[in-house]
């Protein structure tokens, strides 16, 4: 296989966990650890602007109420997305991708890029997403990953921008993942950790797919995990595992 261009150790939504998700204050603090790489959601705006935020409404984790896809920019980016997490961040604001982009890449950071459609917007989100990140990321040596739950999005992103390394997430497997992700033309598979053992991993690499899981907190199992050769582990617990942890296959959290 060729290189893989992505370190193994991936902090998800940032360090979300200590920080508010998907917020630049969460990617800085996934940083303090340690971490060159992150995971986030990214989903439009109703006029367009790709932002991130996990959930398809703004309740649990802003001030906003509602489908977000349904708002404009202009006001989304005045909501408060940190007070629900702690006073510490309260006034954090909703980041644009753009926003995120500039971050990343003046610290030579990586990303894995889950495009989280509002719900009947896959294509659209995926084409839009993949243009925004051929653009961001123009003449650089390693573009985000494109990961996504949803085909269709997928595919889109694939047909915008079919120079852009792709990824489907599993949070149940089919009866061929394999063939699924072939189908899609992905470069790896990233699935809940608890789906993910020695065979599929092998049976990922023998067809040249990097294999990756999500969301792995405790230590025990991620060394298990890096036994079967996996490429990319996802994790909220940055404080405790990952680079400065150095979770190795044949030895704990140090």
């Amino acid at each position: 296989m060729a290189p893989w261009p992505y370190p193994l150790w991936i902090a998800h939504r940032g360090a979300g966990r200590l920080a508010p998700e998907n917020t630049l204050a969460a990617f800085r603090r996934g940083a303090r650890h340690g971490y060159r790489a992150f995971e986030c959601d990214v989903k439009l705006s109703a006029d367009g602007v790709p932002f991130l935020l996990h959930d398809a409404t703004l309740e649990r984790t802003t001030d906003g109420q509602g489908i977000a896809g349904e708002h404009r920019w202009a006001e989304l980016s005045r909501r408060d997305a940190g007070s629900w997490h702690s006073p510490r961040y309260a006034g954090e604001p909703l980041p644009t991708l753009q926003a995120v982009a500039r971050w990343l890449l003046a610290n030579g950071f990586a990303l894995d890029l889950e495009i989280k459609p509002t719900p009947g917007t896959e294509a659209h989100t995926g084409a839009v997403v993949a243009a925004e990140v051929l653009k961001l990321w123009q003449g650089r040596a390693t573009p985000p990953l494109l990961s996504s739950f949803q085909p269709e999005a997928l595919r889109a992103a694939g047909a915008a921008a079919p120079q852009l390394p792709r990824a489907l997430l599993l949070d149940r497997l089919p009866d061929d993942p394999l063939a699924q992700a072939l189908e899609l033309q992905c470069a790896a598979l990233i699935t809940d950790h608890r789906l993910m053992d020695a065979a599929l991993a092998a049976a990922l690499h023998a067809a040249g797919l990097r294999a990756l899981v999500y969301t792995v907190n405790d230590a025990a199992r991620a060394q298990e995990l890096l036994a079967f050769g996996v490429d990319g582990i996802v994790t909220d617990a940055v404080d405790r595992l990952g680079p400065g942890a150095r979770v190795s296959p044949d030895g704990g959290a140090g």
